[in-house]
């Protein structure tokens, strides 16, 4: 099914499900809530993502049919605008509903001197309600409102999605065609990459001219080799573990092969838009990189036969059975504000399952909600390890003020996409300049 396809099927279906389930609202209007005329305007703000706001207009017109009393004013900012906008009008206290990013990178008790991020701010300021007890949280699952929407045992947010960046697509086609395994483990990795060599095929692509599809390429490496995240983060904190101890140097040594040996010539110069087209062309064997490559992938070669692993970045498979990734889009309610049933009536009928699938339809996020299903190729591929799923380490990570430009696991750094050809002297900098933003807390 099309994109377009999807998306009108999602805004009939929730326009139907709207009116039968909701029903016409009565047009009184509670207490203190903002009125025009004898109508509530509930305030909503979301941040431009073109399905998204595609699919939320059309729901916002079903929602105002089966609720006669109720207008929404929707508001659509720049992504990279959304905390500051969220914070200003939170505190003018002219939004009610916000869609609000999965929570990421907590200040923990084990962190000094440190800038907590904003939802956590606007949580201790109040600015956010609790929605606990309200019962369209228990549409979502028990993880994803544990890991993007709990602050302190209290729910706060209700994730809509989530996005897998550690895995790597592969040509199905070249691996049939030259008798390689599809690999579960790093040397199975390596010898997959040895035998496209000697058949004259690169291994792997990637957008190295934007320089960060190179290092995020290489999460699923160090999930592998860490898979406990959150502990990881911790260990550095404290310096249980640094980026220069035996462990981490297994890791800098594979990612200079990753970089080095695996990513095709050339790779370097190849924009980060143009890497799904490039793997669709059957020019290479695999693509390191996130689920969202995968509508770019089927849009350059609508019949190219692709599959999506976890990254096999260590030699135990069972190290090599999650995905790394981070939640996305979400929904809040502001604390302070005065059409507060009128939001959650609003989060009600949204997290019916069948609205939310209708959702998913449209915008290709991996679901939150248990019985949700991503009708699509990567949906299915990533679906045996949606189990497995973890928030990865960059979601954890929140540097110590002073840390030098190189205190981050980057297989960037390597040439040709970056400037060090020896993964000890990789190693000791990236932790020298870590340890300078520690030594100053």
């Amino acid at each position: 099914m099309s994109r377009w396809r999807s998306t009108m099927f999602g805004v009939i279906l929730v326009f139907a499900l709207l009116l039968s389930a909701c029903g016409a609202s009565s047009s009184s209007t509670p207490g203190g809530q903002t009125t025009t005329g004898s109508s509530t305007t509930l305030r909503v703000l979301v941040h431009q993502n073109p399905p998204m706001v595609a699919f939320m207009e059309e729901f916002n017109k079903a929602f105002e049919a089966a609720n006669s009393d109720i207008k929404v004013d929707m508001t659509v900012v720049n992504a990279n605008e959304l905390s500051t906008v969220t914070q200003t009008r939170l505190t003018a206290n002219d939004i009610d509903v916000i869609g609000i990013f999965g929570f990421s990178n907590q200040a923990q008790p084990f962190m000094s001197n440190v800038t907590p991020p904003n939802w956590q701010t606007l949580i201790e300021a109040g600015l956010l309600l609790d929605i606990t007890d309200q019962p369209f949280v228990k549409n979502y699952d028990e993880v994803s409102i544990r890991d993007a929407g709990t602050y302190n045992g209290q729910v706060y947010h209700i994730n809509l999605g989530r996005v897998s960046y550690s895995g790597i697509y592969y040509n199905k086609d070249l691996f049939a065609a030259n008798n390689v395994a599809v690999p579960t483990t790093w040397d199975e990795l390596v010898q997959a990459c040895d035998a496209f060599a000697q058949a004259n095929i690169s291994c792997m692509t990637a957008g190295g001219k934007d320089g960060w599809p190179i290092f995020v390429g290489a999460y699923g490496l160090i999930g592998a080799l860490f898979p406990d995240q959150a502990q990881l983060v911790e260990d550095l904190w404290t310096g249980a573990r640094t980026w220069n101890d035996d462990e981490s140097m297994v890791m800098w040594e594979r990612m200079q092969i990753y970089a080095q040996q695996m990513m095709e010539p050339g790779a370097s110069g190849i924009a980060g838009d143009a890497a799904p087209g490039r793997f669709a062309s059957g020019a290479v064997a695999m693509f390191p990189g996130g689920t969202w490559y995968a509508s770019a992938i089927e849009a350059a070669e609508p019949e190219f036969a692709w599959g999506y692993i976890p990254f096999p970045g260590s030699n135990d498979v069972a190290d090599n059975s999650f995905l790394f990734g981070k939640y996305d889009q979400g929904w809040a309610l502001a604390a302070k504000s005065p059409n507060t049933e009128a939001g959650i009536k609003y989060l009600t009928a949204f997290s019916e399952p069948a609205n939310y699938q209708a959702f998913i339809n449209a915008v290709g996020f991996i679901p939150t909600q248990p019985g949700a299903t991503l009708d699509t190729f990567i949906g299915s591929e990533v679906a045996p390890y949606l189990a497995n799923f973890r928030v990865g380490y960059e979601q954890y990570w929140v540097a110590p003020k002073g840390a030098g430009e190189y205190a981050n696991p980057f297989a960037s750094y390597f040439k040709p996409f970056g400037t060090f050809d020896d993964p000890q002297e990789l190693a000791d900098r990236v932790q020298s300049d870590l340890q300078s933003g520690l030594d100053s807390n």
